[in-house]
């Protein structure tokens, strides 16, 4: 039984990882300072004699024994992240200094979640882990992009000065059941919106594209990179390579949830990117053949019976 520490395990991601974690018989202790993480995410856990949930955050050391960190802490969301840029970029840096240092006295493995982010607005599309990408580093969203690539920075010195064992995968764009109503994102924005009756907001001419991956997929992608051998760092890029338009997910939406609402465009948000797709090559190479398997109409299907159940609509 490995002794599993997740930052940010309440969040949406963290809390389906600490699923499968639990599900495949691993001691689990989730930590979570609670800022866009939520106990109802792992509350069905709380009761489980290897699964523990510890309020922490990370930008403050940690003393625990530990074989094993997935270290997923950090606001993801633009609304969220934006709120208090200097605490989002200290997340990512000291988060990563704390956890990398927890990493080093335990001698433990450390996956790193970084995110297509680092990318930025990208020239080269698809977007593959050799890319350097097109950041605007004093924009309203560098809190988050260039935090994370300082952390991923931070990783790979480690790595070579300490020989740290050190994962790191770059998240694409992920949806499903927990994800915080509130948080910005076009897939929940759309869905939220639908269930209430209002019209969906695209912003732009809803051209610009995104590539969407189911989290089961994700964790899938997650648990196989932790256990690949020692001496493969990443990056490996994790996301589904299915592309589409902002009109066209809002009109999958429409589809899917009925109701009244019509569509409304206002301007583009500043930095946004305008393509977002991952070359997953590099995953289908070295994560046991791994592949996305849930379509998005299948995925919405799931995401929108749990906002029902949030709304009860």
């Amino acid at each position: 039984m490995n002794k599993i520490l997740v930052t940010g395990g309440a969040g949406f991601l963290g809390s389906h990882l600490c699923d499968r974690l639990i599900a495949q018989g691993d001691d689990v202790l989730c930590v979570d300072n609670f800022f866009t993480g939520d106990k109802r995410n792992v509350a069905h856990l709380l009761g489980h004699p290897h699964f523990e949930l510890m309020r922490h955050d990370v930008t403050f050391p940690l003393y625990v024994e530990v074989d094993r960190i997935f270290n997923l802490a950090c606001p993801a969301s633009p609304v969220h992240y934006q709120f208090d840029p200097v605490q989002t970029t200290k997340t990512s840096v000291h988060g990563a200094i704390n956890m990398l240092g927890l990493a080093k006295r335990v001698r433990g493995r450390i996956l790193q979640a970084s995110t297509s982010e680092v990318y930025g607005d990208p020239e080269v599309h698809p977007q593959p882990e050799g890319y350097w990408g097109r950041v605007n580093p004093i924009g309203i969203r560098s809190c988050y992009d260039e935090g994370k690539r300082c952390a991923e920075t931070l990783f790979f010195d480690y790595y070579r000065q300490h020989q740290l064992d050190i994962k790191v995968v770059r998240i694409f764009n992920t949806y499903g059941p927990r994800m915080h109503p509130n948080d910005g994102r076009v897939v929940s924005n759309f869905i939220v919106q639908a269930l209430k009756g209002e019209d969906l907001t695209i912003y732009g001419d809803g051209s610009q594209t995104r590539s969407f991956c189911y989290v089961d997929d994700l964790i899938e992608a997650m648990l196989r990179m932790m256990d690949t051998e020692t001496g493969f760092t990443g990056p490996v890029n994790i996301g589904n390579p299915g592309e589409f338009s902002m009109l066209e997910l809002a009109e999958k939406v429409l589809k899917l949830v009925g109701g009244p609402s019509r569509l409304v465009f206002k301007p583009l948000p500043s930095d946004d990117p305008k393509q977002r797709q991952p070359d997953i090559d590099l995953a289908r190479e070295r994560l046991g053949g791994w592949e996305p398997r849930v379509g998005l109409e299948d995925g919405l299907k799931e995401t929108i019976a749990y906002f029902r159940t949030m709304f009860a609509v």
